[in-house]
């Protein structure tokens, strides 16, 4: 079949001439086919998957009922572009209660149709050819994405045991430290599970100020947080003069799907990312928003949910120690990293965690996320479907069972 007429037209962005002819396979697809061959060739085994990302139950009915009551009022039919002031006074309630931030719900919030879009479109403001973004790896690649689309480069700041999952900011050369526009963070981090300390924020502040770079930090699973309080870094003295943070309904308050949180802190970055998405999209439907308003109010909603996956992280935490992983609770998220094994003693070995992760799916139908950007790790969601205890306890004895069964062998 030849190539249509526009195929040397693509942008190089997204690999101009060749865009559509690569053969390599994302990681999550061959996830998806392992898992596809794992129930072909073993309809009689479940197939344990700790490999999902996204909460695994619906927003609460008191939220659920206010989008039904709201979707029928002609009010909430127009365009709401860049958001009703409704909902950012009720994200800077949100923030004021639980992380003592006061903003201006006017010029310092802004919401976003999810995290994920606010992440796309902050580097439009900032990011020239030859411009810098600063990233910790693993991480979201979606900011390093939309910087390389506007020409600019992406430094990754690896995450490593040995440094405690903190990126080091002394190690990044001093050219880099001269391009650089942005800093990427994400904490409570994932995959690690790391919650950032404050004398953390209060370098990257102190290093924002010195070489002049915005920070963002995307803090999406902050009402995951089980070490200590959920903890802002906009509450750190001197974050807003250097950034913003972004916010998300999606894991604490279970409105995966939904897309709607905000973007907070330095009014001239809100303003800025504002112009963009005024240029970009117009507007989260203004029923979901109102929606929102209704879950932001009611903080039974994420300590519900904070406290649900802390339960099934320690019974996860437990099982895999028990079965020789080298683990321990994280401080956040709903997912836990681990090490991967190295191999299975008379076996086969493993050369990377995807081959790690390929085996214990196609092998014993458990499926999990391998990350090798900073070393071989292997991530567990604890998103799995559990209509309730008795059926998380039911599915971590299953899980027990079939990893005892494997002598893995983690050397090193």
């Amino acid at each position: 079949m030849s190539d249509p007429y526009f195929q040397t037209l693509f942008a190089e962005r997204i690999g101009g001439a060749n865009y559509g002819k690569g053969t390599e396979i994302y990681k999550f697809e061959k996830i998806k086919r392992a898992k596809r061959r794992a129930m072909a060739d073993h309809p009689e085994r479940k197939l344990i998957d700790f490999g999902i990302g996204e909460n695994d139950e619906m927003a609460p009915e008191s939220v659920r009922a206010r989008m039904a009551d709201e979707i029928h009022r002609p009010e909430n039919r127009g365009y709401a572009d860049n958001g009703i002031l409704e909902f950012n006074e009720a994200a800077a309630r949100f923030m004021k209660r639980w992380f003592h931030v006061e903003l201006d719900p006017a010029s310092e919030v802004n919401h976003c149709i999810g995290s994920k879009t606010a992440l796309a479109m902050l580097p439009a403001a900032f990011i020239n050819p030859g411009d810098v973004t600063l990233m910790t790896v693993p991480g979201y690649p979606v900011a390093g994405t939309h910087t390389r689309y506007y020409g600019g480069e992406v430094y990754g700041l690896p995450l490593v045991a040995e440094n405690d999952f903190l990126p080091d900011l002394d190690a990044i050369p001093a050219d880099i430290r001269r391009r650089a526009k942005l800093l990427v963070l994400n904490y409570p981090n994932s995959p690690t599970g790391r919650v950032a300390p404050r004398d953390f924020y209060q370098r990257v502040i102190d290093f924002a100020h010195e070489h002049r770079i915005v920070v963002v930090q995307d803090a999406a699973h902050v009402m995951l947080t089980y070490e200590g309080e959920p903890f802002s870094f906009l509450s750190v003295p001197g974050a807003r003069e250097v950034g913003v943070e972004v916010h998300s309904l999606s894991k604490g308050f279970h409105m995966i799907g939904w897309r709607i949180g905000w973007v907070c802190g330095h009014e001239r970055i809100v303003r800025a990312f504002a112009d963009v998405k005024d240029n970009s999209d117009s507007g989260q439907f203004i029923a979901i928003q109102k929606a929102a308003i209704e879950a932001l109010g009611d903080d039974s909603i994420p300590r519900r949910t904070c406290d649900k996956y802390r339960r099934r992280l320690e019974k996860l935490v437990a099982v895999l120690r028990r079965c020789g992983f080298d683990c321990r609770m994280p401080g956040g998220t709903y997912f836990l990293y681990t090490p991967a094994p190295r191999g299975v003693q008379g076996g086969p070995q493993f050369a990377s965690a995807e081959e790690a992760s390929q085996y214990l799916i196609t092998e014993h139908s458990i499926c999990t996320v391998p990350w090798d950007d900073a070393g071989a790790f292997l991530r567990f969601s604890v998103t799995y479907e559990a209509v309730d205890e008795p059926a998380e306890d039911a599915l971590m004895t299953e899980t027990e069972e079939r990893l005892k069964q494997v002598r893995f062998d983690f050397a090193t």
